[in-house]
């Protein structure tokens, strides 16, 4: 390595830059391998293609005076950085837009739970005046055999005297009854389908939010506490037996005082 001349390892470079995909990262891996490496790779040529390559849209934009007063080196941390605050701002974006869906997604599930909830209420209230009216109607035909026929009569004029007969409340209401039913059934449908898209989306929002590094802390940290707490109780523990050999010294030694005086 030492007997290739700075010029063969240059040529080296720049043909990974250019042809092999190299990227600042393999570079920087580069210069930190040896000094003369190091030298090599923090020449303006190298990081000149790299930043033409990366940011093709900003180096237009950029005047060559800044360029010529200033290293490529620089001038592509400095674009990185850029960039870097850049996604970090759009993914922050896209967290509130994923949060923001999120909250919709409840607030119509709790739409469709109150629209239940009253379609519910409405079958009660159908129900029990669907069950009214079939009493009735069994009371009235009992009676019609135990009437007169002047009490009959006069029953069948109010009858017929009614807005609305009987029958056709009922047949009304049973029908009310029915689509109330065909209704919930509906809600019941797109509550699920609005379940499933709120588990789909608090799922993309733990993996957008999801960071293997911070994952790994929050473990480290959580077996720390645990190995805290362990040494905790191995202290609590040998502190209590050192208490109970002491008093047992003690108590041998008294015992032995006493025998002594006694004796």
């Amino acid at each position: 390595m030492s007997e290739l001349p700075d010029e063969l390892w240059r040529r080296i470079l720049e043909f990974g830059i250019n042809t092999c995909g190299f990227t600042y990262k393999d570079l920087c891996c580069v210069s930190i391998s040896c000094r003369r490496l190091h030298r090599l790779s923090d020449e303006s040529s190298l990081w000149s293609h790299l930043l033409s390559s990366d940011f093709p849209l900003t180096t237009t934009t950029i005047p060559s005076s800044s360029i010529s007063s200033t290293s490529s080196k620089s001038v592509y941390r400095l674009r990185f950085e850029r960039d870097k605050e850049r996604k970090i701002a759009a993914h922050k974006r896209a967290v509130l837009r994923k949060e923001s869906q999120i909250s919709g997604h409840y607030l119509r599930l709790r739409d469709i739970e109150v629209q239940i909830g009253r379609e519910s209420e409405r079958i009660r209230e159908t129900v029990a005046e669907l069950s009214n009216l079939h009493r009735v109607r069994q009371a009235s035909a009992a009676l019609k055999v135990w009437q007169p026929e002047v009490i009959r009569g006069r029953q069948k004029q109010i009858v017929e005297q009614c807005v609305v007969p009987s029958e056709s409340r009922i047949h009304s209401l049973e029908m009310e009854l029915r689509l109330c039913k065909q209704q919930i059934k509906g809600f019941e449908k797109s509550y699920e389908n609005e379940k499933q898209r709120l588990d789909t989306a608090k799922e993309e929002l733990e993996s957008m939010k999801y960071h293997p590094l911070r994952y790994h802390m929050s473990m480290d940290s959580g077996e720390n506490e645990c190995n805290i707490k362990c040494k905790k109780l191995k202290r609590c523990k040998t502190g209590c037996q050192k208490k109970i050999l002491m008093c047992e010294l003690l108590g041998r030694k008294r015992i032995i005082c006493w025998m002594y005086n006694y004796s």
